[in-house]
């Protein structure tokens, strides 16, 4: 039960019931709206059960706002609230929106069969020819034809697996959706966000989620799973001890059937194509909105990615992007001045509200206020501010290289030395975490984690810039051009950009209380080694993730691969860092280091392996840098 609690908590959607006023904002809602309860139809005939939040005021036609959801529309019953006054939804009551969440197709009260993202049906021809985009469509149309007092205006919004659905509503193509905003939407499950990054598997993320999702759904329930019973509550000890991939599918069991389907589609075929969003994004018609976390631990990869694609396959949409310092969903928290240790010079969640979300629907839903200008509004760390460009990533950025040196050192200028490598040996049996605390739940914060204990670990190659004598601000992706040789078939490579804090750098005492979350004196800020981006790639994709490919033992092999964007600048006096290693246990899954697939993997196919890293002339391993001039 609490596993699933925390699932409920980080989607951001389900609420516990209210069974009194206990605020002037719950009394505030009780008194001015109304709940219904309804089954919508769709052209297939199922049913799909609906929340729907109704003003009390007549006095203007409301605009609609609707979530869909597989985490459920809870509290059930019309006398029983959904707490949308906890953040800044409580501003779309007050301006009189029409609020509404929809169990999707398959899940809580809903009929049908679930289908985890369900492929896009471009060519639907019957009432059998179903998907989110038509569930979508269909829902619009009984919405703006059976609510009294709707204004005739759509628009949708969700995080997280609901952003999935946002973007799926995007393509429906009913006439009165007008704005969509999809959240950290899932959108491609094999090459960047959730449960793949470039081939390799989220484990962690994946066993805990599947042990409380998608379970036996015979008919509508107001009940969720029960979930695991976990032994330990030391998460590395945990994934360690399980072992090989195919003991987590015996605890899963054959219930699930999509967590046997991510095994039984080691590469990227046609399954996991369909299932990538951006292969479809080709007539969107609504204003779009796409919102992310530059620190989302469970999906980076999404907002960024929607974005791009959407300005590639439309380039007359009215599409924009919004990324700021945050963890999964903390956009819609009350609170966005800090993510772990690091700290930020203002409240960017309610920034974020206030300035661009509920503006976003106001004139697109209402007619309310001025047309948005703005393409990308994207929040710098390092330096603290909200910057705006006309595209991103903007014009004024150029790659730069950043080379790995012989004796750890990293600068602009190629190597020289000839024969010059870094070693290490990569122990599956001992693989390097990727953050020193003990704990059971995957952390929100470590993708600002100090990595200090890494760089200790003689399995983590380091290598670190002089002492900056300027600023260097990045903005966009980065890429990572790595030569490298291993005594196996296959490895893995995870690749860190670090922000190497000076050795008497502490926060300002002065700062406004509220802004305190770690003061220097609780934590040593001094030398902080702030993760800035990570990523890995798994080693037999280099070249195709369509046909993975062995490495030659011994032989060096160029592993090139794009990270995810940043938007970070690196102040005078700092140092930039990049740390190689082979494993993040366990965010992602162990690397046997033999050439197979790996969801068939036994405990005894896990090897030792050396691996070599290279920074000669002849092999210049560097990292491109999104520098802007």
């Amino acid at each position: 039960m609490r596993k699933w609690l925390l699932l409920a908590c980080a989607a951001l959607f389900i609420f516990p019931v209210i069974t009194k006023a206990v605020n002037q904002d719950s009394l505030w809602m009780y008194e001015h709206y109304t709940k219904k309860e309804v089954y919508i139809p769709m052209r297939d005939g199922v049913k799909l059960f609906t929340s729907v939040y109704l003003p009390k005021d007549q006095s203007e036609k409301h605009p609609i706002l609707m979530t869909r959801t597989p985490y459920s529309c809870s509290p059930y019953g019309e006398n029983n609230f959904r707490p949308l006054y906890r953040n800044h939804y409580n501003q779309y009551l007050h301006e009189g929106y029409i609020m509404v969440i929809q169990d999707v197709r398959g899940t809580w009260m809903s009929e049908g069969k679930f289908v985890n993202v369900r492929p896009f049906n471009p060519n639907k021809k019957g009432k059998k020819d179903i998907d989110e985009a038509s569930d979508t469509y269909d829902t619009i149309d009984w919405l703006v034809k059976n609510l009294a007092g709707n204004n005739g205006h759509v628009g949708i919004f969700g995080i997280s697996y609901p952003g999935f659905y946002s973007t799926m509503g995007a393509l429906s193509g009913h006439p009165a959706l007008k704005a969509v905003s999809p959240q950290a939407p899932v959108t491609d499950w094999f090459m960047g966000d959730d449960f793949h990054h470039n081939g390799a598997f989220f484990i962690a993320d994946a066993f805990s989620f599947y042990t409380v999702f998608d379970h036996p759904h015979p008919k509508p329930t107001m009940e969720g799973p029960k979930g695991y019973d976990y032994y330990t509550h030391d998460n590395y000890k945990f994934y360690l001890e399980t072992g090989a991939l195919p003991n987590f599918s015996k605890i899963i069991g054959d219930s699930v059937a999509f967590w046997q389907e991510m095994y039984d589609h080691p590469n990227y075929d046609s399954y996991w194509k369909a299932r990538n969003v951006r292969n479809f994004l080709y007539n969107v018609k609504p204003a779009m909105l796409e919102v992310g976390g530059v620190f989302d631990a469970e999906d980076c990869f999404g907002a960024w990615n929607t974005y791009k694609a959407i300005e590639t396959q439309n380039p007359k949409a009215n599409n924009r992007i919004v990324m700021g310092p945050w963890y999964h969903g903390q956009w819609a928290s009350n609170d966005g001045t800090s993510l772990g240790n690091v700290r930020f010079d203002s409240n960017t969640s309610t920034y974020y509200a206030n300035n661009i979300e509920i503006p976003f629907f106001n004139y697109y839903l209402k007619g309310k206020g001025q047309a948005p200008d703005i393409e990308a509004t994207i929040f710098f760390t390092g330096e603290n501010k909200w910057k705006q460009f006309p595209k991103w990533p903007p014009a004024a950025m150029q790659e730069q290289a950043a080379y790995l040196q012989p004796d750890g050192k990293l600068s602009f200028s190629k190597p020289s030395a000839s024969n010059s490598f870094s070693e290490y040996v990569s122990d599956p049996s001992k693989p390097v975490p990727y953050t020193e605390d003990v704990h059971f739940n995957r952390t929100i914060s470590y993708m600002t984690d100090d990595q200090r204990f890494a760089s200790r670990r003689p399995d983590v190659v380091v290598f670190e810039s002089a002492v900056l004598d300027n600023n260097i601000t990045l903005a966009g992706p980065l890429v990572a051009n790595i030569i490298a040789s291993t005594t196996g078939t296959d490895a893995d490579f995870i690749v860190k950009l670090i922000d190497v804090f000076p050795d008497d750098f502490k926060y300002e005492e002065d700062e406004p209380t509220e802004h305190r979350r770690l003061p220097s004196s609780t934590y040593p800020m001094g030398g902080y080694q702030m993760l800035v981006r990570g990523e890995i790639m798994r080693g037999k994709f280099r070249n195709s993730f369509e046909k993975p490919e062995a490495f030659v033992p011994g032989e060096p092999t160029p592993v090139k691969f794009t990270m995810p964007d940043v938007a970070h600048t690196f102040q005078k006096g700092h140092r930039i860092m990049i740390q190689v290693q082979s494993s993040w246990f366990p965010l992602t899954d162990r690397n046997p280091q033999q050439f197979m697939d790996i969801y068939k993997a036994t405990d005894k196919d896990f090897k030792k392996a050396t691996i070599r890293i290279y920074h000669d002339a002849a092999h210049p391993s560097n990292v491109q840098l999104p520098i802007m001039k």
